[in-house]
């Protein structure tokens, strides 16, 4: 590399810095994480979205988890010491010592000299830093941008491992006691063999060691791939990743160049297992927030690792307070389901959202409504109703012929819609900000012949609804499914959340047309509340399975609401091999045949496919989705899809999300699964 271009580089891995240093700045702010000297710190402040708030949350708790275990298993010996490897603009070390936990310990942080200057400068211009630090004088030599009495902050390349090794013996690490290691996304900015040259060094000068490693993981999914694009369009590309692509990767790199202990979690399980209960409840209810599968993509796509060697006893801060059901190994895929973009779809405005609801309102005519999108260029929640009908074998798409300004609309995103007859349907709930109470309901009309001449010629009318209980319908990530009670339809409302409840587990009988609420005896097992699963008619019952629970944990769960001759009983259908616990998939009956597509679930090593299950056997087979003839990552959660039985096609519409601090990501266009291969006729 030029001398030019790697300084370029470094400022723009510097950049990255400056802006977590931010991130942090906001979280704290919020009441996520407990530190007053990141505002000192970090310069400029801007708050950030909720998403990135619960990001930088789990990230800052894992690095402290683990340093404070370090310091807590080392208190009885003499001296101890910290080295924190690209350390940018963090506080550390001044919360460290303020808490009083650095009696017998020094903090030493190593970053770009230009960055360790300046910080220098921030320390000795801001009277509650310096008084914390003292001051020893010896600043200002050489690479030593500024020395305190146990706080040494040193100016130099990472890369250069002979000058760091210089460098770090002048300031006075000692290699024969306790030294902990801290690499909060640094190591995977460098070139792969100076990074493991780095970690190699470590575990052979340093015979009592510890290393923490935080940084990303699994390159190759729809979010990897997103994630990926976006640091490679900051110039920051992720080196380790093509090496160490997973985990299992990232604890086989440690073994293999010296260290003798190695654990490792991704921030969903670091969640899960090492936060307390009331911990994890007190952040979920900071702020109004209902962007789950982005957070729980995020949390897949980071890990925290901990390595050690000559500790005595060995270091192990990654031993979870609490035992979840974990679904170890990779899911056993039974075969493959061939995707393909539908002819004449590509570059349709107004398909491009999520959040939506698509449904078949007459053979070969969907209606597209709601969600969050792709309009004239702008990302917007989405007015306009959009519709695909089938000409000549080929689909086409057009906007609803009158476009809908109607404030009873109220550019809603996860709802519902019901197509109860050839010129009716009915939309239930949904919102608009996760703030705001939930929307009512609406009918849809259109006439009769809406097919008849493209799809550019359906006109949609709105009708507002007072429906009987108000409780019924301020809803949203809900179910709306239709039904039969002794000849009569019905429509069943189930789960979802609200502004107030963050998950519901009630239900409603609506009678169709007239919407009354109508009381009907319900007994068995009542299914744990959710909200984000799917429901389908089945026999005139209801299937629901997946969904996302209480303690925002993906279920695995399937219930059927079976009709009785007084009213209907909950019962489970039980699957093997288990359903692997997901929620924001869609589902359909096919022939005896529950059909899952796509959605998140916590496991990490593939993202979920096809999944059908014989309603009558509780056979559970997984299928995944070759996605070869796509040039853009498919994202399956968010999105909507119509099953077409006799051509054993399933066509997904929309979907993807807001990707973390990585921008958002739109399927581009329509797809069409083909089942045939997968749905063998009886």
């Amino acid at each position: 590399v030029g001398s030019g271009s790697a300084v370029s580089l470094s400022r723009q891995v510097q950049g990255t810095g400056g802006s977590s240093a931010v991130s942090k700045c906001s979280a704290a702010a919020r009441g996520y994480i407990q530190d007053r000297f990141l505002r000192l710190l970090a310069g400029r402040r801007r708050r950030r979205a909720p998403l990135i708030h619960r990001g930088y949350y789990v990230r800052a708790r894992a690095v402290d988890h683990c340093v404070q275990d370090f310091l807590l298993k080392t208190q009885s010996l003499p001296r101890t010491q910290i080295l924190s490897l690209g350390a940018g603009f963090d506080s550390l070390y001044f919360r460290l010592k303020d808490m009083g936990l650095l009696h017998h310990t020094v903090v030493y942080e190593v970053d770009f000299p230009n960055v360790a200057c300046q910080k220098a400068t921030l320390i000795k211009g801001i009277k509650e830093l310096s008084a914390l630090v003292g001051d020893t004088g010896g600043e200002g030599l050489g690479a030593i941008a500024f020395s305190g009495e146990d706080y040494k902050l040193l100016g130099v390349d990472l890369s250069e491992l002979s000058e760091l090794e210089r460098i770090l013996e002048e300031a006075g690490l000692n290699n024969e006691i306790p030294t902990l290691f801290i690499a909060e996304v640094v190591l995977t900015y460098m070139e792969n063999t100076r990074s493991d040259a780095l970690v190699q060094w470590a575990a052979e000068h340093f015979p009592q060691g510890c290393f923490l490693l935080y940084e990303q993981v699994h390159p190759e999914d729809p979010f990897g791939h997103v994630m990926q694009q976006h640091f490679s369009q900051l110039n920051t590309a992720l080196h380790s990743l093509a090496l160490y692509p997973d985990c299992e990767a990232q604890q086989r790199r440690f073994l293999r160049k010296g260290w003798t202990e190695c654990s490792v979690m991704d921030m969903n399980e670091f969640f899960t297992c090492c936060i307390p209960e009331d911990e994890q409840q007190r952040v979920q209810t900071l702020e109004p927030f209902d962007e789950y599968e982005e957070w729980h993509l995020k949390c897949s796509h980071y890990f925290v690792l901990a390595a050690s060697k000559g500790m005595e006893p060995p270091w192990t801060p990654l031993l979870p307070s609490v035992t979840v059901p974990r679904h170890a190994g990779p899911v056993g895929m039974a075969g493959s389901v061939p995707a393909a973009v539908c002819a004449r779809l590509s570059g349709v405005p107004g398909l491009r959202r999520y959040g939506h609801r698509s449904v078949l309102i007459k053979p070969n005519v969907i209606l597209t409504t709601g969600g969050f999108g792709e309009e004239d260029g702008q990302h917007c929640r989405m007015r306009n109703f959009h519709v695909l009908s089938k000409q000549a074998g080929c689909w086409e798409a057009g906007c609803v012929t009158q476009n809908i300004p109607d404030k009873r609309w109220g550019e809603r995103l996860y709802h519902t819609v019901s197509c109860l007859s050839d010129t009716l349907a009915l939309v239930v709930g949904g919102r608009t900000s996760p703030s705001s109470a939930g929307l009512g309901m609406l009918w849809l009309k259109f006439p009769k012949t809406c097919n008849a001449s493209g799809p550019d010629n359906v006109a949609v009318e709105l009708v507002s609804v007072q429906p009987a209980a108000e409780a019924a319908v301020l809803r949203w990530r809900h179910s709306t499914t239709e039904m039969t009670f002794k000849g009569e339809q019905f429509l069943f409302v189930y789960g979802g959340r609200s502004a107030l409840e963050p998950v519901l587990g009630d239900w409603y009988f609506l009678r169709a047309p007239e919407l009354s609420c109508t009381a009907i005896a319900v007994e068995g097992p009542v299914p744990e509340r959710r909200h984000s699963h799917s429901a389908c008619s089945w026999e005139g019952g209801v299937l629901i399975a997946g969904g996302l629970g209480a303690a925002e944990q993906p279920l695995g769960s399937v219930f059927l609401l079976r009709e009785l001759e007084h009213g209907f009983q909950w019962q489970t259908v039980e699957t093997h091999p288990p359903l692997v616990p997901r929620y924001s998939h869609t589902a359909h009956v096919h022939e005896g045949k529950l059909l899952l597509v796509g959605g998140v679930w916590f496991h990490a090593s593939s993202v979920p496919g096809v999944t059908v299950i014989d309603l009558m056997t509780g056979l559970c087979l997984d299928y995944v989705i070759n996605v070869e003839h796509l040039e853009w990552p498919l994202m399956l959660h968010n999105h909507s899809s119509i099953f077409l039985p006799d051509e054993k096609e399933l066509l997904v519409i929309g979907g993807g999300g807001n990707c973390f601090s990585f921008g958002t990501h739109l399927n581009p266009e329509p797809v069409s699964l083909s089942l045939s291969s997968i749905l063998i006729s009886r």
